[in-house]
């Protein structure tokens, strides 16, 4: 929730301009001015960044990244990409922006703030803001309103000053005509792909050669460590028949778990989605409102929503005519939602405005709550508990099991007792287990843990307990050439076929110069391919790679042929371009007012970066780096 109400206190001009600068300021103010706060992280001009603040945003950040790896960060993660530095260079540039609005005169209004407040969707019910819950969303996320407000505060002023930075920006006419040129050109090629399998035939395996081949690369032959295993396995489904349940029982389980048997209501709606971004500018705005004011009006109208979607949405679910299929409340962003769950089957909604912009929705049907009988339940509970309490039996038989084993003195002797059938196994690599319970990787993982002549613990697999006995191992060995010389020569030719095609790429390429083109240079045994007119946004084919033509795109209209052969995977390519041409293709006017606005957004975030270096030489700024440890 707290990453949602930062969400709803940011602009997305604001979070653009954070990603251009922030490598401005991950490295400033090392400084050694032990006269600042010890307890701040640092300090700008003279105004001090609290740690709380820090750490504040610190964790808000932390978060975010842990969503976005689903919920578990990898080891390292943070320390790596130097997160806390770069959270300190986020606020001492916030700090720099709130500085200068003062000298700018920007302020911010309390006023301001409230209007600000009562508009977030996370702070309203029945479509008005409400006090309590305001304060209840804060107190979740240990918040105070006037801690909530101040940085709300912060985030206003500082959209303010970059606006006001922003608004010095300008796009010519000729600026948005070079973009649009540089993007509609186009090109055609002629190309040839050469593939190691075309040579492999070409190899001749010398055995002298192949020898010495090995000797340099005998380390890649290397075999793994092998162990040969005594072990007893015990399974779960030995001890079920051995467990008995009463009626009672299994409703008593029921009862205390009938939530799980919960399904919530759910709802089957489609959608027409007329995209609109926070960065478009307000004249983008409203010609997409607009048109999806004219799109409504003919779903009211009763044309076919299914054949409406089709044509004119602009989301992903465009082709299966807007279908969003069944989904219980909570599911979508919170405004798209409440609409869905205050309709009636058959409504068609008023335009709803969500952050991927204007929709409109109609409810197909509804799936009331249920929950699942007893009745319905009752096999399925009954196989669970059977299976959770032959569980506990299985593993006492597996601990009294193991205590004999030590009293015994090894597994050999107690196999002599005739108790237990004691499996074995021949040596195998983990790589490599025999089929069955040995193939599990928690029974692996146990295994290659242990050293000679240890016994493990009782170890847990998915369908029963095991003790296991490491017998002997075989420790990791190179082999002779003759025990893996089918490896060797697949290897070897392998290798010598891949220098083949790319020296048959090169000379290829050095004959079309010398010949003039890419034609008068290819023999009988290749064939030149040739494309249609492509753009640089063309996407990649399994035929001709994007690097190919990212390539092509680079050379001047002078140049033909390529200035060097491509690789792309283990395929040689060799290309030369066959035309040239600026696109004709007329481009609307909606299309050209949106680039620009792009451009736009560009050109303010730059404006806004080389005004923070300007300012950044002449700042004061100091880090507290003990704090950042």
């Amino acid at each position: 929730m707290l990453n949602v109400l930062r969400k709803q206190a940011q602009s997305t001009l604001i979070q653009g301009v954070v990603l251009v600068i922030v490598i401005v300021f991950v490295f400033w103010g090392v400084g050694a001015n032990m006269n600042n706060n010890r307890n701040s992280v640092a300090t700008v001009n003279g105004e001090e960044i609290s740690y709380q603040n820090f750490q504040r945003a610190y964790d808000r950040t932390v978060e975010n990244f842990r969503q976005q790896f689903g919920g578990n960060l990898p080891p390292g993660l943070l320390e790596g990409m130097g997160l806390k530095q770069q959270v300190v260079a986020q606020l001492i540039q916030t700090e720099l922006l709130r500085q200068g609005g003062q000298e700018m005169g920007i302020t911010v209004s309390e006023l301001a703030v409230q209007h600000d407040v009562e508009k977030m969707d996370v702070f309203q019910q029945n479509g008005h803001f409400a006090l309590s819950r305001y304060k209840e969303v804060l107190s979740q996320n240990r918040m105070t309103p006037t801690s909530f407000e101040d940085g709300l505060k912060a985030d206003l002023q500082t959209k303010r000053v970059t606006d006001g930075i922003g608004s010095f920006a300008v796009v010519p006419d000729s600026v948005v005509e070079d973009y649009l040129a540089y993007n509609g050109e186009e090109i055609k090629l002629d190309y040839v792909a050469l593939t190691p399998e075309a040579f492999t035939e070409k190899v001749t395996v010398v055995e002298d050669e192949l020898a010495s081949w090995f000797d340099k690369n005998k380390e890649k032959y290397r075999s793994d460590p092998k162990v040969r295993l005594e072990y007893l396995f015990f399974k779960y489904s030995d001890d079920s028949d051995k467990v008995e349940l009463s009626e009672q029982e299994l409703k008593d389980r029921y009862e205390s778990e009938k939530a799980a048997y919960q399904k919530p209501e759910q709802r089957h709606a489609r959608h027409i989605l007329i995209k609109v971004s926070e960065g478009d500018d307000a004249s983008v705005r409203a010609a997409q409102q607009k048109k999806a004011e004219e799109v409504l009006a003919l779903a009211r109208a009763g044309k076919d929503f299914v054949e409406l979607a089709k044509e004119y949405s602009e989301g992903p679910t465009k082709d299966r005519g807007g279908d969003l299929g069944f989904f219980a409340r909570g599911r979508m962003v919170p405004a798209f939602d409440e609409a869905v769950f205050s309709m009636k089957v058959g409504d068609v909604s008023e335009l709803v405005e969500t952050p991927f912009g204007f929709h409109i929705i109609k409810l197909e049907e509804i799936r009331p709550a249920s929950t699942r009988t007893f009745e319905q339940v009752k096999d399925n509970l009954a196989a669970s508990i059977k299976k959770e309490k032959a569980k506990g039996l299985t593993f006492k038989r597996g601990s009294k099991t193991y205590e004999e084993i030590m009293r015994a003195g090894s597994l050999d002797k107690y196999g002599e007792l005739d108790k237990e059938k004691v499996e074995t196994t021949e040596f195998f690599a983990r790589s490599e287990p025999p089929a069955g319970i040995t193939a599990d990787p928690q029974f692996l993982q146990a295994v290659f843990t242990l050293n000679k002549g240890e016994l493990s613990s009782l170890v847990e697999l998915p369908e029963g307990y095991v003790i296991v006995f490491v017998k002997d191992i075989q420790e990791p060995a190179v082999p002779a050439l003759t025990e893996v010389r089918d490896r060797v020569v697949a290897d070897y030719t392998a290798e010598k076929a891949a220098e083949l095609t790319a020296q048959a790429a090169k000379d290829l390429l050095d004959a079309a110069r010398e010949k003039g083109s890419l034609a008068s240079a290819v023999g009988p045994e290749l064939s030149v391919q040739a494309t249609e007119y492509l753009k640089r946004s063309a996407p990649a084919s399994k035929e001709l790679p994007g690097q190919v033509l990212k390539n092509a795109f680079t050379l001047s209209w002078k140049d033909k042929l390529a200035k060097d052969t491509v690789l792309v995977g283990s395929t040689y390519y060799v290309y030369e371009v066959a035309d040239r041409r600026l696109s004709t293709d007329p481009v609307p006017e909606a299309e050209k007012e949106k680039i620009r606005q792009q451009l736009l957004s560009s050109t303010r975030s730059e404006l806004t970066s080389s005004w923070l270096a300007e300012v950044q030489k002449t700042a004061k700024i100091w880090t507290n780096q003990t704090l950042l440890q």
